[in-house]
């Protein structure tokens, strides 16, 4: 009797393990789903980055089904020795906007060819590259002080994409399909956000000001030197927003479509390149109404955001900015390349 009393408290307790973990994981594999797009990405400057190890995280437009679009500020966060972020991108298919989450890897992934800015160009990464076990920072391209950080170089960035466009696909979205690398990184092992990630997502949640029926496009913490530090001295506000906003014509409730399998960091599975506008599709206003798509070059030559337009050259000599700025979206729809170069030392105290 007392045997088979064992027998059943196993099995009862094998059952709730298994369905814990089923639980877990389908939590981690569903993406989210909306009818509307989300809004173009902000015009901002970068925080200067608080030491070594620090890699750059972009800020995006994330879901939530209470408030719908609001931002999540663009942060330094502490890298996995030898790990690359590819950052999450919305992209359109099926009729609606997937959500495809971001992740860790030795390697970038596809990322819907969005311009993020800071050496997210939209293809690939240019802002810094692991060395052994030391990341070092390309000054061109991101806001590094030689004072805090001497793993540093110097690499000319061109930059040909000057778009804000935060989605991929459907009418007005970024035209861009996996390059072949971006494959291949795909299929490699992956992991998702940090738990420092994701808290700071949750934070930025419980901010109404942060939701774009609130500030219209523009944020009024767009970026942080730290996760979660929103209202510290590290907080940038968003310069202007990207673009005119729209607010959509339905709520968010409304907008909500199904649970889809979403790329959950570990796999290529949710992915979805460019998609061509059905008849008849309709998007939020409040995404760029621009369909050209912007030129994509290779990994070395790929272009920069905007934020970084500066002179060609750059010095070591030259500190940087506090703030690294985002100039505001050209209407120019192939505009000509430009160089960068390394910014000036922060005249601002602390910084």
């Amino acid at each position: 009797m007392h045997k088979d009393r064992a027998i059943m408290r196993w099995l009862v307790l094998a059952v709730v393990i298994l369905s814990c973990s089923v639980a877990s994981f389908s939590q981690v594999g569903i993406g989210i789903s909306v009818r509307v797009g989300p809004p173009p990405l902000p015009v901002y400057a970068q925080p200067i980055c608080p030491g070594p190890g620090h890699m750059w995280t972009p800020g995006y437009w994330a879901w939530n089904e209470a408030g719908g679009y609001y931002w999540v500020p663009g942060t330094w966060v502490i890298a996995p020795v030898g790990m690359l972020w590819t950052p999450g991108y919305w992209g359109w298919g099926g009729g609606f906007y997937a959500w495809h989450a971001g992740y860790w890897g030795p390697h970038i992934g596809f990322y819907g060819g969005i311009n993020y800015g800071f050496g997210y160009t939209g293809v690939g990464f240019v802002g810094g590259e692991w060395r052994g076990g030391a990341f070092f920072y390309n000054r061109s391209v991101t806001n590094v002080s030689v004072t805090n950080v001497t793993h540093v170089y110097n690499r000319t960035v061109v930059v040909n994409n000057t778009r804000t466009t935060s989605f991929n696909g459907g009418t007005g979205g970024v035209e861009a399909r996996p390059t072949a690398q971006e494959e291949a990184a795909a299929r490699e092992q992956h992991t998702p956000a940090s738990e420092t990630q994701t808290q700071h997502e949750r934070l930025a949640s419980q901010n109404r000001q942060n939701f774009a029926s609130e500030n219209q496009g523009r944020p009024a913490v767009a970026a942080t030197a730290k996760p979660g530090d929103f209202s510290g001295r590290s907080a940038v506000p968003a310069r202007a927003a990207g673009g005119e906003y729209h607010a959509p014509a339905m709520s968010p409730k409304e907008a909500r479509g199904p649970s889809t399998a979403g790329n959950n960091g570990h796999s290529s599975e949710g992915s979805r390149p460019f998609t061509r506008p059905e008849s008849g599709n309709s998007q939020n206003k409040g995404a760029s109404s621009s369909s050209t798509s912007p030129e994509r070059g290779n990994t070395g030559t790929t272009s920069a955001h905007p934020s970084n337009d500066r002179p060609a050259t750059s010095h070591e000599s030259n500190p940087p900015k506090a703030n690294t700025p985002r100039p505001a979206p050209q209407h120019n729809p192939n505009p000509a390349p430009h160089k960068q170069s390394a910014p000036k030392e922060p005249h601002h105290k602390g910084r």
